[in-house]
């Protein structure tokens, strides 16, 4: 809220410098705000009595627009790759598939390693466990296992993230 939107009776105010000015109606730092050529902005709208501020608000704006660009370039978005096996996949194309996911993990994106069951081989799925837990062997050295292996409908799913 700023200037007239202000509707309280007392408002604690800071003076454009930082100074505390103290507790008094709206009207009268409203006037301070007009002599000094600012903008009263109400700050802290939830402390008793509400906190406003004699600023220029466009460069109040401005500040806070830059603060958050500033926290956003600062945010590492990590992405979820998918990897696909199969229980009845061979050693080469397991390796092949660890290489692939040693790629993604040393970019700093999480792995969801996927084993998908079709038809009869729902039947096996306890045996295919000991897929997942070689593919987690070959990437022991950069990779930690974040959600162990669980088998979720027709797929037994294990998410990797990198070691820390």
């Amino acid at each position: 809220m700023i200037n007239e939107q202000i509707r309280d009776k007392e408002i604690r105010l800071i003076g454009e410098n930082g100074e505390q000015l103290g507790i008094m109606t709206a009207k009268d730092a409203m006037n301070l705000a007009k002599e000094a050529n600012l903008d009263l902005v109400k700050i802290a709208p939830t402390a008793k009595p509400p906190v406003c501020k004699i600023i220029d608000y466009g460069k109040y704006k401005y500040e806070l627009a830059r603060k958050d660009k500033e926290a956003k370039k600062k945010q590492k978005v990590t992405e979820v790759k998918e990897i696909r096996l199969s229980p009845n996949i061979d050693d080469n194309d397991l390796n092949t598939k660890a290489e692939q996911a040693r790629k993604f993990i040393t970019k700093g994106d999480k792995v969801k390693v996927a084993l998908r069951f079709r038809g009869r081989e729902m039947a096996h799925t306890s045996s295919s466990k000991v897929i997942l837990d070689n593919f987690f062997a070959k990437l022991e050295d950069i990779a930690v296992v974040e959600k162990a292996a669980k088998l979720e409908g027709r797929n037994m799913i294990m998410f990797l993230t990198e070691k820390r």
